[in-house]
């Protein structure tokens, strides 16, 4: 067969989805008329099969025989390459976590851009075509800020080149509102340019989608995250891609939507550890989000209450600005009064201390909402029998079977193994099987029993499960038809209830006694972010002062004391002294190299091996341990933790390290976590 004229050969370099860290050649005929581009999707044979590739360069000679080259199969033309800066992004991914490219940028993508057939892809071209574009930034029915707010929002709004800055404000401060209003400075400087917003979680999104789409009627605005169904999440990635949408919302996979004329980033709740990636490509969002803005040059904003540690240490430090909003946005509207309930001298009943009961029996005779907050879902813990000691502990996993009384099962949370509840001790045959602590179901019982007039609302992972049900749950509050609102960590953050005065707070001194170092930081989050959804309307005429009711035995510890004053300050100058006197991040820098093996005996001695294949000079190696939960879906589970006080020293060590474990012939299943939250 011959190649006509205006035809000629050259030879695409391609990036695919496989742990192989490689580029791969391919011979591909080029049309003089649409020759390929760097940044295009191709598809390509691999193997026994058909794969998509990115195609990351472009040359006319390879160093794979002729004779074993293989053809491209298309080249994806329909769809504009994307660009330099984006492959950029995705290429310090990469390197900097330590993973091949293309498996850093081809999951990036919508899934329907990375299967076989272009229908998809030609469906949602077309659709994209037909609609209007519409591209007008003016805002609509903006408030009046306080003083600070639009000191912030003009800060922020007005930036030039990258500048990081921390937003440093109480709840209920309007953080948002400074948000929007930078955007509409943004959109009005820029007749192109796009925002990007992150939030951490997926029930997060239909608010401040809402507070948008009021605000600017006359732009696009897209979503991505990943409840959206694959044709909704491939409309709004190309809407991205292409430049019409003008403001990006989304979760943590957002930060690798194509955004070809990005010009402001935001990040709400920057402290949350949602956006941190937990399996496959373990990547922080947040720390991608400030590079991407480097890269640019181009202004980001770190918000939060409460902010990790990591950025206030850049804020003190002097690499971000650092704008503080002090006060609540609302007029009246005041921090609410945190008390802390010693359940060493009120003891409780069915968890509940009487002081707490009086608070609700308060609100409910108002017509205020109240929120108790407990963040393990469930009926109750565990089971088990007081005659044996048999406890219902996971056949597959180091823990416990929760019990959800509701659908009459035991449920490990880690496997999702499920089994009936025994009718009797599987070990004595003692028929008396007893519930040891709390879960949300059981609060919601308990409560029922209490307060039988009362509109009872549970919002937890297991009331939650159906697509678009946590939105009608949260819109129930919104509307004001529930009295009392028991939840997880899903009601402590970004949500804004206006009626809210109470919040009850069960259980939290566990995160006292963790062997995990940040869990003091997370609690005091935790604390900061659920007690400020009371009072944020501010106080209505012979209504209740807003109020947070925290039960704990340990009413003298510090980290309580911090929350009662409110004082994020003096708790974080506190916290980073601590870690500096340890050698712990953000002084310290960690990677966490972790092994799975059907016995754990096989997983420490890879670690072992690792540990001993290179010389690590100035890098300190610990030894290997079993993970605290050390055994999961019946695979054991053992991790080995590396630290250097130098960030481009862990680096390069990384780099010859991952080389040689590549090389190692080992049937164990390992990675590799660059900067873990959860050691």
């Amino acid at each position: 067969m011959t190649t006509p004229d205006h035809l000629s050969h050259c030879i695409l370099q391609i990036v695919l989805d496989t742990p192989l860290n490689a580029v791969f050649d391919y011979r591909c005929a080029c049309d003089s008329a649409h020759p390929p581009q760097i940044g295009q999707l191709a598809l390509v044979p691999f193997a026994r099969r058909e794969v998509v590739g990115l195609i990351v360069g472009i040359s006319d000679r390879s160093d794979v025989p002729e004779a074993k080259l293989k053809d491209a199969l298309a080249v994806r033309s329909q769809l504009s390459p994307l660009s330099p800066q984006w492959l950029a992004l995705a290429g310090f991914a990469a390197d900097y976590y330590q993973r091949p490219l293309g498996e850093v940028a081809l999951p990036g993508l919508p899934k329907n851009l990375r299967v076989l057939t272009t229908v998809a892809l030609d469906r949602a071209l077309k659709k994209l075509a037909k609609h209007d574009t519409p591209h007008d930034g003016t805002p609509i029915a903006m408030p009046r800020l306080n003083p600070a707010q639009q000191q912030a929002a003009d800060a922020i709004g007005g930036a030039q080149g990258y500048a990081p800055t921390l937003l440093y404000g109480v709840t209920g401060s309007g953080k948002t509102e400074v948000y929007l209003q930078a955007c509409a400075q943004v959109l009005a400087r820029e007749p192109e340019g796009q925002i990007l917003i992150l939030v951490p979680e997926i029930n997060l999104t239909p608010q401040l989608e809402g507070n948008i789409r009021a605000r600017f009627p006359g732009v696009m605005l897209a979503t991505l995250h990943s409840s959206l169904s694959e044709g909704e999440r491939m409309l709004h990635w190309l809407a991205a891609h292409q430049g019409k949408a003008r403001i990006v919302l989304g979760t943590r996979l957002a930060i690798l939507a194509s955004l070809p004329q990005l010009k402001l980033i935001v990040i709400d709740e920057e402290h949350d550890p949602s956006y941190k990636q937990q399996e496959g490509l373990r990547y922080s969002a947040r720390d991608l989000a400030v590079w991407r803005a480097w890269q640019l040059g181009i202004p980001i904003v770190l918000g939060s209450a409460t902010p990790s540690l990591e950025s206030w240490h850049h804020a003190q430090c002097g690499r971000y600005r650092k704008l503080e909003l002090r006060e609540r946005a609302v007029q009246n509207a005041t921090l609410p009064q945190v008390k802390l309930l010693d359940m060493e001298r009120d003891k409780p009943k069915d968890g509940l201390t009487s002081q707490l009961v009086a608070a609700l029996r308060l609100r409910m005779e108002r017509g205020e909402q109240s929120l108790l907050f407990l963040n393990r879902r469930g009926y109750a813990p565990v089971i088990c029998c007081e005659s044996c000691g048999w406890i219902s502990d996971c056949k597959r996993c180091t823990s416990f079977m929760v019990l959800h009384k509701p659908e009459h099962r035991l449920r490990c949370h880690h496997c999702s193994l499920e089994m009936r509840i025994p009718r009797h001790c599987p070990t004595c045959g003692n028929v008396d099987l007893q519930p040891l602590g709390r879960g949300t179901q059981r609060v919601e019982e308990g409560l029922q029993q209490l307060f039988p007039e009362a509109r009872i609302l549970r919002i937890d992972a297991d009331s939650t499960r159906k697509k678009g049900s946590a939105q009608e749950a949260f819109d129930t509050v919104h509307r004001g038809e529930v009295d009392i609102l028991i939840g997880t960590q899903m009601v402590a953050k970004g949500h804004d209830f206006k009626k809210l005065t109470l919040v009850g707070i069960l259980n939290p001194d566990t995160a006292l006694f963790s062997q995990d170092y940040r869990a003091s930081e997370r609690l005091f989050a935790q604390l900061m972010q659920v007690a400020g959804r009371a009072g944020r309307a501010g106080r209505a005429e012979g209504g209740s002062a807003s109020e947070v009711l925290i039960q704990t035995r340990y009413p003298q510890h510090p980290l309580y004391g911090a929350v009662v004053n409110h004082d994020y300050d003096h708790f974080a100058t506190a916290l980073l002294e601590e870690r500096e006197q340890a050698a712990l991040p953000p002084y310290l820098f960690q990677a966490l190299l972790r092994a799975e093996a059907p016995e754990l005996a096989t997983a420490i001695a890879f670690l072992q091996a690792a540990r001993d294949c290179v010389e690590h000079g100035g890098i300190t190696i610990n030894d290997p341990i079993p993970m605290s939960m050390t055994r999961v879906h019946n695979v054991d589970r053992a991790q080995l933790l590396v630290e250097s006080p130098s960030r481009p020293a862990l680096q390069a060590f990384l780099k010859h390290w991952m080389a040689t474990l590549r090389d190692m012939k080992s049937r164990v299943k390992w990675s590799l976590e660059v900067d873990p939250l959860d050691i």
